[in-house]
């Protein structure tokens, strides 16, 4: 869908991408294969998800990246893949039961995880619709040589910039990074055109309500994050058709 590392960067996409954060997180049990394939149903264009990885190497799909009770809890770092609980999802279990083709954000919690995530990106040709995220620029842009295909997402907060706006979008740009992801509260339209005028996209988060929704879209955003499918899509189609709810 996007670039490889060769090919000039989009200045922008269209039309948006609309996340479903967690998967349909409000409707269905959050990170599940339940969650991801209503997502899919609702018409999310991208699936979020957090990635861990287990004790015997496995990649799976998890928020806390904890399981069992207290004063149990285990790290699923320590945790065999066949002793974590059902619900929790491998990410080859992801890619067999909810498809390939779906633009998947992935917010790398073990940067351990990253090999084996593009390994199994690569094995179903889905590299181009992988989003890593992860909020250090160093540690994402290392992942450059593993992938030349793989979108790497900056998630971070403006109040983090390690300088001005300018400068740390233009350091950002310069690494390697593609796609800088904040905080919807972060965004401004003058901000998501500097992003585009370095040739990055600009992606927000936490974007649950239609007022957000609506003005990110408004100013230019590249792509969203929500718990709320239905109202994301809903405003997605009203943002492409110009169609506004009064």
């Amino acid at each position: 869908m996007r670039h490889s590392v060769e090919v000039t960067r989009l200045p922008s996409l269209r039309p948006p991408i609309g996340f479903a954060h967690r998967g349909a997180k409000a409707n269905a049990p959050e990170n599940t294969i339940e969650a991801f394939e209503l997502a899919v149903r609702l018409g999310a264009t991208g699936i979020e998800s957090d990635v861990w990885m287990t004790a015997d190497g496995v990649a799976v799909l998890d928020h806390d990246g904890v399981v069992g009770r207290r004063p149990r809890r285990r790290p699923i770092a320590e945790v065999h893949s066949s002793d974590l609980p059902d619900h929790i999802p491998t990410l080859r279990n992801f890619y067999e039961l909810v498809g390939a083709s779906v633009e998947f954000s992935l917010d790398v919690k073990d940067p351990s995880a990253a090999a084996e995530v593009i390994a199994c990106a690569r094995d179903v040709s889905a590299e181009s619709q992988l989003w890593l995220c992860h909020p250090s620029r160093e540690l994402l842009c290392g992942w450059r040589a593993l992938s030349p295909d793989v979108n790497l997402v900056e998630s971070t907060r403006a109040a983090r910039f390690e300088s001005s706006p300018e400068l740390h979008i233009a350091r950002s740009a310069e690494m390697g990074v593609d796609v800088l992801n904040l905080h919807h509260s972060d965004w401004t339209g003058g901000l998501i055109a500097m992003v585009h005028r370095f040739e990055l996209l600009a992606f927000g988060w936490d974007a649950q309500f239609e007022r957000i929704l609506d003005g990110l879209l408004d100013a230019g955003i590249d792509g969203v994050y929500s718990d709320h499918v239905d109202v994301m899509m809903n405003a997605l189609t009203n943002a492409a058709t110009g169609d506004k709810a009064s």
